[in-house]
C-alpha cells in the first residue's frame, strides 16, 4: 500500500523516482489520454525504503533493474488539480529522485504497466510538457550533490 492519504480535498503522497539518462536522453513515460510526459517512479509503499521504492517502480514500469548511482533530488511540490467532481483537491508531494547507472542502451522491455516510452535528449527538455517540471533547470546548471526543490504550483482549476 503506497504511503499517501486523501482528506477531505487535500491529498498527500509520498513518491520515489528514478533518473534514468542514456545516450544524452532522459526517460520519461506516458499514459494514454494524458497531455504530458513524467518521470518514472511512484508511490513508497509503507515499511518500504525510499531508494528500494525507486528500484522497484523503474523496474516494475521499464523491465530493467537499473541501480541506483546516487540520491540526486528531494523535491516537495504543491499543486491543485481537478478532483473530478467539480472541486479542487490540494495536493502535496514528497518525492525522492535517485540518478540511476546507465546501461549503455535506451532498450527497454516493457515491465508490468503498458506506460509509453518517450527518451528526451537532454537539451530538448524545456520544450516538452514534462513532469518533474524542475529537469530542465537541473540538467542545465552543474549538480553534484543532493538538491531540495520546492515547488508551488498551485492554481485555481
Amino acid at each position: 500500500m503506497d504511503c499517501g492519504f486523501l482528506n477531505g480535498d487535500e491529498w498527500f503522497r509520498y513518491r520515489a523516482c528514478g533518473i534514468i539518462v542514456e545516450d544524452g536522453c532522459v526517460l520519461f513515460v506516458s499514459d494514454d489520454g494524458f497531455e504530458y510526459i513524467y518521470s518514472v517512479g511512484g508511490g513508497v509503499h509503507h515499511g518500504e525504503t525510499s531508494a528500494d521504492a525507486a528500484v522497484r517502480e523503474v523496474y516494475e514500469e521499464t523491465g530493467v533493474r537499473y541501480e541506483i548511482d546516487r540520491l540526486a533530488v528531494v523535491h516537495e511540490n504543491f499543486w491543485n488539480e481537478d478532483d473530478g467532481a467539480g472541486g479542487i483537491r490540494k495536493c502535496h508531494e514528497l518525492a525522492f529522485y535517485y540518478m540511476m547507472k546507465p546501461r549503455g542502451t535506451r532498450e527497454l522491455p516493457g515491465g508490468e504497466s503498458k506506460h509509453c516510452f518517450h527518451w528526451i535528449p537532454i537539451e530538448e527538455l524545456g520544450s516538452v510538457k514534462s513532469f518533474p517540471t524542475f529537469l530542465n533547470d537541473y540538467f542545465k546548471r552543474g549538480h553534484s550533490g543532493i538538491e531540495l526543490i520546492v515547488a508551488d504550483e498551485r492554481t485555481e482549476v
